[in-house]
């Protein structure tokens, strides 16, 4: 059976509001969380993400009230994440009503955490979430020991992009597959926010390396760069932001153009 594509309109929040910005900088408000929750629940999104994009940088816990207002309007599985530290953590956001937890800037200060969470709770609620960039030779904030073998020309960042790793992409994606997570939630730093595609080359290397699903996330403008993310990137699902929040696109537009691109959705 052929395994569907999804689509995942995505809320990044700070300060309980929905933002959007490009390259991860100069963000606007794009609205109430649990409004857009709504929104998207009705329009037959597959899957909903809510980021909460300082709690990493800002050393706090992820805002549990809001994550719970909101997947009382979600019928769709939810992905929380921001600020995961902890098994408790992890915990905490499932209570509150999320589906799956999303680890970046903890996995990489501590990769064996990937592997006890999924141990505890199942690959299928865990995501690791990988922020990635063209190198541009920028000092990393890691020990040298921990880099594996960088054959990519993608480095991953932590802390919503704060912090240069150093870490190439592609070698990190396979060794978190291995360590257990269930999905691959990738983003393009480069192409976050500017409409301008996916960056499909980041996008196909990662999928082609790793057995687990991958998301496509950043750079989303138009109706064929959603295409391009599945049949170029060969990407298992496409996560959007400006384009829905701001009503470019309805979710049944995108799905339309993936079917006549013959590309298999849930309608």
């Amino acid at each position: 059976m052929t395994l569907k594509t999804r689509i995942i309109p995505c809320l990044d929040v700070k300060d309980g509001r929905v933002v959007k910005g490009v390259n991860f900088v100069e963000l606007v408000d794009a609205g109430d969380p649990v409004e857009q929750a709504k929104i998207y629940d009705a329009q037959g999104a597959d899957e909903l993400c809510f980021l909460d994009i300082t709690a990493s940088s800002d050393n706090r816990s992820i805002l549990y009230d809001v994550v719970s207002r909101v997947a009382e309007q979600c019928f769709m599985p939810l992905t929380v994440g921001g600020g995961v530290r902890s098994l408790d953590d992890i915990r905490h956001l499932l209570l509150a009503g999320a589906d799956k937890v999303s680890i970046n800037t903890e996995a990489v200060k501590r990769p064996e955490f990937v592997g006890e969470a999924a141990e505890k709770f199942g690959s299928q609620c865990i995501v690791v979430a990988i922020d990635a960039k063209k190198d541009s030779g920028k000092k990393n904030s890691y020990p040298e020991s921990r880099i594996p073998n960088s054959e990519s020309s993608f480095r991953i960042f932590t802390h919503g992009g704060r912090n240069a790793t150093g870490i190439d992409a592609v070698e990190w994606a396979k060794k978190m597959a291995k360590l257990g997570a269930g999905e691959i939630l990738l983003t393009s730093m480069d192409r976050d926010g500017t409409k301008r595609g996916v960056d499909v080359e980041l996008t196909r290397a990662v999928s082609q390396a790793v057995p687990i699903p991958v998301i496509a996330s950043g750079g989303i403008g138009s109706l064929e760069h959603f295409v391009d993310a599945v049949c170029e990137g060969k990407a298992d699902a496409v996560l959007a932001a400006s384009v829905f929040h701001f009503g470019t696109y309805t979710i049944a537009q995108v799905k339309t153009a993936l079917e006549k691109a013959h590309i298999p959705v849930r309608i």
